[in-house]
């Protein structure tokens, strides 16, 4: 379980794509924070280190995680967001992020607003059910309280700090971000139909 609280930003620093899926190498300053088989969520996903060294891990994603997330467009030289789970004695400071992309969305705008930036993101209409004004989502694995919302989109505004310690700070117009919806609200979908 994570945060969304974002602990670094990686280096991508080799895509070796197979028929079986692809293999991460990322540069990462976590690195000396992580052994072989923990967890570290990447741009939201949860992987698992499969190897790791004084400069960074690396990491294997399944194709069930390529076609469900934009790990599949991840190049060389890019930025990514790094998150070590939670411990049982850490602050929840951002909401309950499980790693789990529920699916893609598209920035469609982002427009300085006083010293935040307002981030406009075309959602996929079957997670949007999921999103309301005031509630937490996680873009590319950061927790961010949902400003606006519509029938396929949605706006967050994101503070300085976040720009700065994201790959949300690069990021423009057209650019793909995992979303994860906030997991408690599928829940209680799923037991008020049952109850039905």
């Amino acid at each position: 379980m994570f945060t969304g609280l974002i602990q670094s930003l990686g280096e991508i620093r080799e895509v070796a794509a197979t028929a079986d899926g692809v293999r991460l190498a990322v540069d990462s300053a976590l690195a000396d924070e992580l052994a072989v088989g923990d967890s570290i969520a990447v741009n939201g996903v949860c992987l698992t280190a499969t190897r790791v060294g004084t400069a960074g891990f690396a990491a294997e994603v399944m194709n069930e995680t390529l076609r469900a997330s934009s790990l599949r467009e991840v190049q060389a030289g890019g930025a990514v967001n790094l998150e070590l789970p939670l411990r049982a004695a850490d602050r929840l400071g951002g909401h309950v992020v499980q790693g789990h992309v529920d699916g893609v969305g598209t920035l469609t705008d982002v427009v300085d607003d006083g010293f935040a930036r307002r981030v406009a993101i075309k959602a996929p209409a079957k997670l949007m059910r999921y999103v309301v004004v005031k509630g937490s989502i996680a873009v590319d694995g950061v927790s961010l309280t949902v400003a606006e919302c519509g029938e396929a989109w949605f706006t967050v505004s994101v503070i300085p700090e976040t720009l700065a310690r994201t790959n949300l700070g690069r990021a423009t117009p057209g650019t793909r971000v995992n979303l994860e919806v906030d997991v408690l609200a599928k829940y209680v979908e799923r037991l008020l139909a049952g109850a039905r």
